[in-house]
């Protein structure tokens, strides 16, 4: 590999040609307002680019997907369990959907902002580990109040995987494929998937038939369930920790002023993937270099916040930096809460419903509930690889298949409600899911791709809470709701498909580009 060209204000000052950069535009580069970031950034995502697609990149795609697992698994399950739960402890169940929910949210605030302060490493493996043991607890909860605190304890690990795994993730992956940031959703669609699995055998076989005379020894499927994915998600959290090394950010780090660890993390990257690097210390200091001279506020500023590791407003005030970057922010955060509240009042209670609109059609029993479950679990796996694909299609790219998906992702809810049959509802309810598992395998990726890096933790963490307070206000609605009615489904695919078109204002669309 031929040495990089020394740099020059040109080479990163945001004039080069296509030809010059061929995958190094950063999609927003024309809102950031830290031009020595921009430049640092640019240099490093040539490196990589340089490294190219290596084994430890396709290592980095299996245990980042682990995070889309548990982020399918733990939210999924309070929906599972919902009906032996409510047998056994009798309790008002959208209660229990409330606490996951809340754990999810404090997760989101923590680990999103927390891991652009002190780095990803500690987030990326803690999480897990967080979510496994609290999971294996409460599968020996004796009453209601101690399986919803240890629910939501749950929710305080998982609430942090997405936020810092897309980071960690994008943060490695070269320009060129990037889209795989999509194709994780992969992983979210198999957590369905297994779920389901593990949960129709043991709640359909060892669950109370109803609330009547419910006891504990006739009533374990939700605990084996739990006990099962409480140990899977510790095994997971053991691979990431003892058999995959996870280096740090290079973004990160050259966003706090490490140059020197941001260059050693790239040799030992190109090393690991059979590669070189020439990048010098020297070559990722000069955009630093160039600036020296400045001594004006705006230049102070930036070197304080570059180096800053507290918690403070810094990285949440680099998001609106710009009016381009602050309307991208705003428009992220509120297609999130509205997703979020709208797939959580229908996907909590997916189980519930299809029960007791199977009751009317005469078949309630938790095994054809739980088979449904499973139906629609495989559906999302095919759905992955179409997003992946959407994605980079010219015209359509992030923006369209977002804007598509969701419109789609509606108007299989609205269809829902003229089913007649379980089979037909079962039908439209495939129908739903391909699309929302689209819709959020785009969304999970577009957010990350669009935040700069040294602030991409705070921002998954502002639209991981903005999801997730809607999440919480979900349950809540739902205790006031009737939900035998088709009420909730109006509302939620109402909100989806004006997601849809809010989607299509995003002044960014991240297909072809690099994200800095």
């Amino acid at each position: 590999m031929s040495a990089s060209p020394s740099p020059s204000v040109k080479s990163f000052g945001g004039d080069e040609s296509p030809s010059d950069l061929p995958a190094d535009i950063s999609p927003i580069t024309d809102g950031y307002s830290d031009p020595v970031y921009q430049a640092k950034a640019r240099i490093l995502n040539r490196s990589i680019q340089e490294i190219g697609m290596g084994k430890y990149q396709w290592y980095l795609f299996v245990v980042a997907g682990f995070g889309w697992f548990a982020d399918s698994v733990w939210p999924l399950l309070s929906g599972l369990i919902l009906t032996p739960v409510v047998y056994e402890f009798h309790f008002n169940g959208p209660f229990l959907s409330l606490a996951t929910n809340i754990g999810l949210f404090v997760g989101a605030v923590f680990w999103g902002l927390g891991c652009d302060i002190w780095g990803r490493r500690w987030s990326f493996n803690l999480t897990l580990l967080i979510a496994g043991v609290f999971g294996l607890a409460a599968g020996s909860s004796p009453d209601f109040v101690t399986l919803a605190s240890l629910t939501a304890a749950v929710g305080v690990g998982v609430g942090g995987n997405m936020p810092v795994d897309s980071a960690v993730f994008l943060d490695f992956v070269p320009g060129s494929h990037q889209y795989l940031l999509t194709i994780l959703s992969i992983w979210w669609s198999l957590g369905q998937l297994l779920s389901s699995l593990i949960a129709w055998p043991l709640i359909a076989n060892y669950s109370c038939a109803s609330a009547e005379n419910c006891e504990r020894s006739d009533n374990m499927g939700w605990r084996y369930l739990l006990f099962t994915l409480g140990g899977l998600t510790l095994f997971l959290w053991a691979l990431r920790f003892f058999i995959f090394t996870l280096l740090e950010s290079p973004r990160f780090l050259s966003g706090i002023g490490k140059d020197a660890e941001a260059v050693d993390v790239i040799r030992k990257l190109a090393e690991y993937n059979g590669k070189t690097s020439t990048l010098t210390v020297e070559e990722l200091e000069a955009p630093g270099r160039i600036y020296e001279g400045d001594s004006s506020p705006a230049r102070d500023r930036r070197k304080i916040l570059s180096k800053d590791s507290k918690f403070n407003a810094g990285h949440i005030k680099a998001l609106f930096a710009t009016p381009k970057m602050a309307w991208s922010t705003s428009l992220l955060i509120a297609l999130w809460g509205i997703i979020g509240l709208a797939s959580t009042l229908y996907n909590s209670f997916l189980p519930y419903l299809l029960a007791t609109r199977g009751a009317v059609f005469g078949d309630s029993s938790l095994y054809i509930t739980y088979r449904n479950q499973v139906i629609l679990s495989v559906i999302g796996v095919p759905a992955a690889f179409l997003a992946g694909w959407a994605v980079e299609v010219p015209y359509i790219g992030r923006k369209g298949t977002l804007a598509i998906s969701s419109g789609l992702t509606g108007v299989f809810l609205f269809a829902s409600t003229t089913a007649r049959t379980s089979n037909a509802l079962l039908g439209w309810n495939c129908g739903y899911v391909f699309n929302s598992n689209i819709m959020y395998g785009v969304l999970y990726a577009i957010s990350p791709e669009i935040f700069p890096a040294k602030d991409r933790g705070t921002g998954n963490g502002l639209t991981s809470t903005a999801t997730r307070v809607f999440g919480v206000m979900a349950p809540v609605i739902a205790l006031y709701a009737n939900l035998a009615t088709a009420v909730p489904v109006y509302i939620a695919g109402g909100l989806i498909i004006f997601a849809g078109f809010l989607a299509l204002l995003l002044p960014y669309e991240p297909r072809g580009k690099v994200s800095i």
